[in-house]
């Protein structure tokens, strides 16, 4: 009898595929098998003690439960975007960096001047020089106009008087000082600049003011510093 080659071929290649399909599950198992060696079913017995008496036989020490009550303030706490509440101990921690924090504060904060302010007045009119600082290449005194008469002054701050302590007459700019005063309780604050190249060697200024045109009052002062 002739023996068709096809069927012989496809018996080969049918053998041969169950070959490796069996090949390919005994090496999956024996895979598996190597791999679950070391995991071993977790003890979910009840325990009605509370707590057990036998040492754990894994290296971990178990697993803790949290009490419902702790959990619910936590997350409340989490939730208003506050921390909880640290213990006594930590407290007592946390109170000398606060302290510090503070102190750092205070330390950069500026402290106040105690020469200023330095104030003149004549006829219920008064000019108070509050203080004194440099920006940019100039002088700047930060100064205030109050008018308690009962009429208005007028000012031309173009005959603003300005002399250090050498005597010499000093070229300075006024900003944000009324021209007119009028009678109030409010203060008028401004400032004066000079610029600081005619400055060499000065130590103090002096100041002089008058009302314009009639020149009847003078706000006249003196040891201003300019450091």
């Amino acid at each position: 009898m002739k023996v068709n080659p096809t069927v012989v071929l496809t018996f080969l290649l049918l053998s041969m595929m169950f070959g490796a399909g069996a090949l390919s599950a005994s090496l999956g198992l024996e895979l598996g098998k190597a791999a679950l060696k070391e995991v071993t079913q977790p003890d979910v017995r009840p325990n009605t003690s509370g707590e057990s008496n036998s040492p754990s036989t894994g290296k971990g020490q178990g697993l803790k439960l949290l009490k419902e009550d702790e959990v619910i303030k936590a997350v409340k706490a989490r939730i208003a975007g506050k921390d909880v509440e640290p213990e006594p101990a930590q407290t007592k921690a946390v109170e000398p960096a606060a302290e510090q924090s503070a102190e750092a504060k205070a330390a950069e904060e500026p402290k106040k001047d105690e020469r200023f302010p330095i104030a003149t007045k004549d006829q219920d009119v008064s000019l108070e020089v509050t203080g004194v600082r440099r920006q940019g290449s100039s002088l700047v005194l930060d100064v205030s106009l109050k008018n308690n008469s009962s009429r208005s002054v007028q000012f031309l701050y173009s005959f603003l008087n300005v002399t250090d302590d050498k005597g010499r007459s000093l070229s300075a700019t006024t900003e944000g000082l009324p021209g007119d005063l009028p009678p109030s309780d409010r203060s008028y604050s401004g400032t004066v600049s000079i610029p600081t190249a005619l400055l060499e060697n000065a130590q103090k200024l002096s100041l002089t003011l008058t009302d314009y045109p009639d020149q009847e009052l003078e706000l006249k002062m003196s040891e201003i510093p300019v450091q």
